[in-house]
């Protein structure tokens, strides 16, 4: 049913004839079972500087070092529940096990202190094991940590910390013991699932998979995947999917966004955004000044001294212009506009709020 020579000369054909706009079906979608798996381990880094855990603070840290102990033979002495070993951190071990992951590749890892650790720097992971969310142990992580953070601290109290000391990494600090079962070569099809699901996208992918293979070789689900038929022989399977995901794609228009983070005062304008006619914005300022006073009774009236509040309060409008705008203005445009006036951007937010109710053709996000 599938020729592979055939295809490759098809698609070469067909890619010449693009805009350069499309996108690779590789970056606007994904092969439904082929997917990383998130691992996680608790273990011990030693050899710090003194930056350690505070053990009497972080109880578990001794805890997991006398065990760690035991499994050597070493018993700690009874009531030894107050040492400070100081070169000792407990930590979180996190790593992304990749997809046909096999016994003996390795991977990065993630070592978070999870305890008062001032400092992970210098310090070396022990063995670790990694598991995954059904419990099974993946991969198992050691090594020296590279911290790219640092912290330092004066006797006086003074200290200055650069980045983050107490997270590092270990390049290539686990190694995979065991591989995780994947689906990809059973069947007769093969799901794409869209990275950002668009009805048209999904049905230009269907139209494009079977002008190059044959009608009904895909099928759209939804908007969000697109089913295709592929070859049962593995070695087929990867040449097959090796000329889909090099097709090019000319992807649906997104949804006109506007993202706004409150906290950060960041904005994200999406393409095609556009507005109505016209947009004014004032600044009101409310003032409240507390000016208490202090009521003395009169002598041998047998009142007594109180304090009564006195608040005086002040509102201020701020003229700000009218800002004009033609139909089927883009926001581009207004925030252009309203930057040269030397708003704020909160200004801007309050703004983009309004716009929101009527004339915005767009969704608002606000994170």
């Amino acid at each position: 049913m599938f020729n592979v020579r055939q295809l490759i000369a098809t698609t070469l054909l067909l890619s010449c004839a693009f805009a350069a706009q499309a996108e690779r079906l590789k970056d606007i979608a994904s092969i439904s079972g082929v997917r990383s798996n998130q691992l996680i381990g608790y273990g011990l880094v030693v050899g710090l500087n003194g930056t350690g855990d505070q053990t009497t603070q972080t109880p578990f840290t001794l805890q997991t070092f006398n065990n760690m102990l035991s499994q050597f033979g070493i018993k700690v002495p009874a009531g030894s529940g107050n040492v400070q070993l100081k070169n000792v951190a407990a930590v979180s071990v996190h790593a992304d096990l990749p997809p046909f992951a096999k016994p003996g590749q390795v991977v990065d890892i993630t070592v978070s202190s999870i305890g008062n650790s001032k400092s992970l720097r210098g310090g070396s992971l022990l063995m670790t094991p990694l598991k995954g969310i059904d419990g099974n142990v993946y991969a198992i992580a050691q090594g020296n940590l590279v911290v790219g953070g640092f912290d330092a601290q004066g006797r006086d109290g003074s200290k200055i910390t650069v980045n983050v000391p107490s997270a590092g990494r270990i390049p290539g600090g686990a190694s995979v013991e065991r591989a995780v079962p994947s689906g990809f070569n059973q069947g007769n099809t093969l799901t794409l699932n869209l990275n950002r699901p668009d009805f048209t996208t999904a049905k230009r992918i269907v139209d494009k998979v079977n002008d190059l293979l044959g009608p009904g070789v895909a099928q759209a689900v939804h908007g969000g995947s697109v089913r295709v038929s592929a070859p049962m022989d593995p070695s087929q399977r990867v040449d097959y999917l090796s000329i889909l995901e090099n097709l090019e794609i000319d992807p649906g228009q997104a949804v006109a966004k506007v993202i706004i983070n409150s906290r950060t005062g960041t904005i994200v304008i999406g393409q095609n955004v556009k507005v109505s006619p016209a947009v004014t914005h004032g600044s009101l300022t409310v003032t409240i000044t507390e000016d208490p006073i202090v009521s003395q009774p009169g002598a041998f009236s047998n009142g007594q001294t109180a304090v009564v509040p006195r608040s005086r309060v002040n509102a201020e409008q701020e003229a700000k212009p009218m800002f004009k705008f033609g139909p089927g203005t883009t926001l581009d445009e207004i925030v252009r506009a309203v930057n040269q006036v030397g708003a704020a951007p909160g200004n801007l937010m309050a703004i983009l709020e309004a716009l929101k109710h009527r004339p915005l053709q767009a969704d608002l996000i606000v994170i």
